[in-house]
């Protein structure tokens, strides 16, 4: 995503489409670490603009949309407008947006389509954000997705994200995997209910970051709903030795957790982890694990600031997106600003998910196996990732020498967010992917 985005997976890169690019002119990146002014930061957090307004803002720079699309203003900004109408496009699609309600009457998905006429669509593409991120992070890639015949596309904000409910989350299990397994049910079955909503059989699905771990658990959970897997730098992959014995989160006392694992690893001189035995591949300090252990995400501190939040949310927005022209950097920047801010939900299963560091406590690496053998599993990566590609090769590697179907691809000029670094790249290796589809179906 998009704190993806933030620190909580790590996301410390700075584009360098700036320099990388011919085709635009370079950008020179902010020499403060929040560049936005307070004054502008306190007009911002004042507006009032909603997610609603700010995703429609964001979503009016797909070539498709008709321009009769307009981002909402002053008191139509302020309506709890989660659903807006179909709108037209150049050829036979339709763009909407929809609030897609779920077997919990207080559970809906946020979702954006791209559909077309009834009868005239034969494969779904289903898009998964990272971690605190939107389906808008998107919007460089909707257009090229849907263009062949016969392909609907739909985006969702997980549940507990984005535009989406945001339920109180809490983990009932004591177990340490059954923890996990709950902290990725909240997610996996919400999708599974969404299909359900939208009947639709099959489809195949793609994820980001923290979207590719989950639409990982969901091939693991539903196979036979998909018809291929695509993971784009999925987080996850590599086995730490620490993740997977590090202490769990406890919900009622998570600031003693989290004290007591950081004493630990401090007079054990061996990072976060406990009792393992082999040197960490990183040391965290104790304020990092706290923090992490704790919950408290760097969206707490953009809601605990006030008019200060867009301040800090320019601290990333403003290095991410420097390399866009300045009206897409600042819709992306109010967007970014209105999700970090909404009430915390799905953000708090992250600590259950992936220890200090963003290792999976259960890794994925070890559940491929697992996975249905004729299902295709793409893998993409960006030449500048943060993310452990090497990891991401072998698995592919690995499922090829099993007699299984794999792909392995890194885009150039691109870092984590490759989707939208080197949007053309990926755009027509993504065609190549859904042409074989075609084929295969």
């Amino acid at each position: 995503m998009a704190m993806d985005a933030a620190a909580a997976e790590g996301s410390s890169q700075q584009s360098p489409l700036a320099s990388q690019r011919e085709t635009e002119e370079k950008v020179k990146l902010p020499s403060r670490l929040f560049p936005l002014e307070y004054g502008k930061a306190f007009s911002q957090w004042w507006s009032g603009i909603t997610p609603a307004a700010a995703e429609a803002s964001v979503l009016q720079f797909i070539p498709i949309y008709s321009k009769s699309l307009r981002p909402a203003t002053g008191t139509e900004a302020s309506k709890p407008d989660h659903t807006s109408p179909p709108l037209e496009s150049t050829d036979d699609r339709v763009c909407a947006s929809h609030e897609v309600h779920l077997s919990n009457p207080k559970h809906y998905l946020n979702e954006f389509s791209i559909t077309r006429p009834e009868g005239k669509t034969k494969h779904n593409l289903v898009v998964l954000h990272g971690y605190g991120a939107g389906l808008g992070f998107f919007y460089k890639n909707f257009d090229a997705l849907s263009k062949r015949s016969g392909w609907s596309l739909y985006a969702l904000d997980l549940l507990g994200m984005g535009r989406s409910a945001r339920p109180h989350f809490k983990i009932h299990a004591q177990d340490r995997i059954a923890k996990v397994r709950e902290a990725e049910s909240f997610f996996v079955d919400s999708l599974e209910d969404w299909r359900k909503a939208r009947g639709l059989e099959k489809f195949t699905l793609m994820g980001h970051s923290l979207g590719g771990y989950l639409a990982t658990c969901y091939a693991l959970k539903y196979p036979e709903r998909l018809e291929k897997l695509i993971l784009v730098s999925p987080v996850g992959i590599p086995e730490d030795p620490y993740a997977v014995t590090a202490q769990m989160p406890d919900q009622e006392s998570a600031r003693q957790a989290a004290t007591h694992q950081a004493e630990t690893a401090a007079s054990a001189n061996v990072g976060t982890g406990e009792h393992a035995p082999n040197p960490p591949r990183r040391r965290y300090p104790g304020w990092f694990t706290y923090l992490w252990e704790a919950n408290i995400s760097p969206f707490s501190i953009v809601r605990w600031g006030g008019p200060l939040g867009p301040r800090f949310v320019s601290g990333w927005t403003s290095r991410r997106f420097s390399f866009l022209p300045e009206a897409e950097a600042e819709a992306l920047h109010m967007y970014s600003y209105t999700l970090f801010k909404q009430k915390g939900s799905g953000e708090y299963a992250l600590a259950y998910l992936l220890a200090p560091g963003a290792f999976a406590r259960d890794p994925l690496k070890n559940r491929f196996s697992q996975i249905d053998r004729n299902l295709e599993i793409v893998l993409m990566y960006g030449d500048s990732d943060w993310m452990d590609a090497k990891a991401g090769k072998a698995v592919s590697e690995a499922l090829k020498k099993d007699g299984r179907k794999s792909r392995f691809k890194i885009i150039e000029n691109a870092g984590h967010h490759l989707y939208l670094d080197n949007f053309e790249s990926f755009n027509s290796y993504m065609d190549g992917v859904l042409v074989d589809t075609e084929r295969a179906a």
